[in-house]
Order: C-alpha cells, then sequence, then structure tokens
C-alpha cells in the first residue's frame, strides 16, 4: 500500500470513531402516545400520568433520553377527542395509551395497526375492542376498570352508609355503553336491599344540575355516580349538589372524594397507569397487543370522607371505617 493511501485511510477511520462512539452511546428514541379524556390542568391528570412516567422509567425509559411522550386532552370533549386520536394515529408512535371508552373507540377507529394500550374500560369484549380478554387478537389490550357485577357492590355499601335511602337515582352518560350493564347489576340488587332504583342520563354539568335537583325534592333519596370522562370532569358540580341537597352519594373514583364527596369504591386507577406501563415497555420490546391478555383489577379501594359524613348526618358504621383503605378527615 502506498504511504498517501495508507495515511488517507488512516485519517479517514480516525474521523470515523468520534462518530461511532456517539452513535453507540445515543439510544434509539422510541415514542409513546398519551390520549387522555381529561384536563392537563385537572390535579388528579398530574398523578395519573407522572404515575404512567415513572413506571416506564423503572423499566429503563426516560423522557427525552430514549423515549418521546405525545400527550394529548380530551378535557370531556368528544370531538376534540376524535381529532386528537386522528393526531396520534398520524405520528405513528411505537405505542399509545388511551384511558376509557371515551378515547378509546375513537383511538381504534384511527387505527389498527398502532398498538393500543386501554385502562378504564369495563367491557372491551362486548364494546369490540377485543376478540377475546385471553387472546385480544387485533392491535389493542389493557386493564379493565371492574366488571358489571361491581354495580351491586355499589349499592350495598351506599345502604350501608345510609340505611334510610328508599330512592336511588344512577347518574351515567347514555353514550357509554357499558352504564347499561353497570345499572343491571344495581337493579338485580335492590329488591333484596328495600330500594327503588332509576337511571338518570346526563350529558355535561346543566344536565347533571337539572337531574340532581329534580330527583332530590321527594327525602329517602341517594345517589351512585357512574365512571366515565363527562362525569370525572363535571366532579365538582355533581359533589356540590349532593351536599346540597343531602344526598348521601357513592362514587367509582377516589377522586371525587378526595374534592368533597361522601364515599368511593373501586380500583385504584394511580396504580393501574403503572400497569400500564409494563404493557408498554413489553410491547417496545417486540411483543404484540394480540398475545398480551386483557387483565382485571386485583384490589379495590375503600375512601371514605368522614367531614363529608358529618355534614349530612351520617354516622359511619365503625366496621366500615376499619375496613377503609383511606379516610379523609
Amino acid at each position: 500500500m502506498r504511504r498517501r493511501e495508507f495515511i488517507t485511510l488512516i485519517g479517514a477511520a480516525t474521523a470515523a470513531w468520534p462518530l461511532a462512539a456517539r452513535a453507540q452511546q445515543r439510544p434509539v428514541m422510541r415514542r409513546i402516545g398519551v390520549l387522555e379524556p381529561i384536563s392537563v390542568d385537572d390535579p388528579e391528570a398530574l398523578a395519573r400520568v407522572t404515575a404512567f412516567a415513572q413506571g416506564l422509567q423503572q423499566l429503563g425509559w426516560t423522557a427525552s433520553r430514549n423515549v418521546r411522550i405525545d400527550y394529548r386532552w380530551g378535557a370531556g370533549d368528544a370531538d376534540r377527542i376524535r381529532q386528537q386520536a386522528a393526531e396520534l394515529a398520524v405520528l405513528a408512535p411505537d405505542a399509545i395509551l388511551t384511558v376509557g371508552g371515551a378515547t378509546v373507540a375513537p383511538m381504534l377507529r384511527a387505527t389498527r395497526t398502532v398498538p393500543v394500550v386501554f385502562l378504564a374500560v369495563v367491557d372491551p369484549l362486548g364494546a369490540g375492542y377485543v376478540d377475546s380478554l385471553a387472546r385480544p387478537g387485533g392491535n389493542a389490550t389493557g386493564f379493565m376498570l371492574y366488571e358489571y357485577g361491581f354495580g351491586g357492590k355499589w349499592l350495598e355499601l351506599l345502604k350501608e352508609i345510609a340505611p334510610g335511602v328508599k330512592r336511588v337515582a344512577f347518574l351515567r352518560n347514555p353514550t357509554i355503553a357499558a352504564g347499561a350493564g353497570q345499572f343491571g347489576a344495581i337493579q338485580a340488587s335492590a329488591p333484596s336491599l328495600g330500594v327503588e332504583v332509576r337511571t338518570i342520563n346526563v350529558r355535561d354539568a346543566g344536565e347533571i344540575e337539572r337531574a340532581i335537583t329534580a330527583f332530590a325534592q321527594p327525602s329517602n333519596g341517594g345517589l351512585i355516580v357512574a365512571a366515565g370522562a363527562a362525569a370525572f370532569f363535571d366532579r365538582e358540580v355533581t359533589i356540590k349538589l349532593a351536599a346540597r341537597h343531602r344526598l348521601p352519594t357513592v362514587y367509582s373514583d377516589h377522586a371525587f372524594v378526595t374534592d368533597g364527596g361522601l364515599t368511593s369504591y373501586g380500583p385504584d386507577r394511580v396504580e393501574q397507569y403503572r400497569q400500564a406501563a409494563g404493557y408498554v415497555d413489553r410491547i417496545l420490546k417486540g411483543e404484540k397487543p394480540a398475545d398480551l391478555p386483557v387483565q382485571s383489577p386485583t384490589k379495590y379501594n375503600l375512601v371514605i370522607n368522614l367531614k363529608t359524613a358529618k355534614a349530612l348526618g351520617l354516622d359511619m358504621p365503625a366496621t366500615l371505617i376499619a375496613r377503609a383503605d383511606e379516610v379523609i378527615e
């Protein structure tokens, strides 16, 4: 080899070494989309997405280092959620996290190829999101909120807290199909508990106010508030109306109780975000949603607000307080 050729070869190799080293040190950037039905300024939102990010970090995924997370916030607006689902589909991330039927359905209409991990879905099989719970079969899998029969437990809890309740209204958004199944479970339990139950369909704060005000006119009433983005987004309105009309109320999410509601019974939503990080991690490492079984909650939390109970003139049973996972005083 001529001396000039040798020097040229060594020079080129030397110039390439830093580039090669930098290429080895720079991790591959993966992309995750998150479609939330609530608002970015909701205090509960921060706790949930923080848990998701922490779960990812524990598994080796750090934002801005080897993963980028694109958040979209629906703020309880169905049109906005549909638009944001389409935006995320165009970005074609490696995986998308969705929360509740309000986001899962539009996300799956926007893409049947990008892996989707869902949270807080009552009946993913009945809704057509998966082919089966054990083997979802498509591009979506995730975590159920609870089964339909859970509605009966809410009614039992309400009667334990307020034995004098004779009339119960189940507040639900009629656009969420799972509400009908939940109400069916409540109806099945009603005769043995000596209560009359009815469903009230509400879509926004105005309908919530009119419905609760009308229902509260006779005495001995109580409320059960179903899960759903609309109910969650307007929870302040519901909590204030329940207090004003002195209606004992059971909620599906502890955030209602933290904000002044009486009691809630349901899965730990923040913990489910950490669990979702595990499924996203498995997808980023090559597994497919079709092969990851839909999981049910393994633990449900009972939360009681004693200050609200006192304001309503309710004497909480000591046995119930002892069972509670959290008591707010």
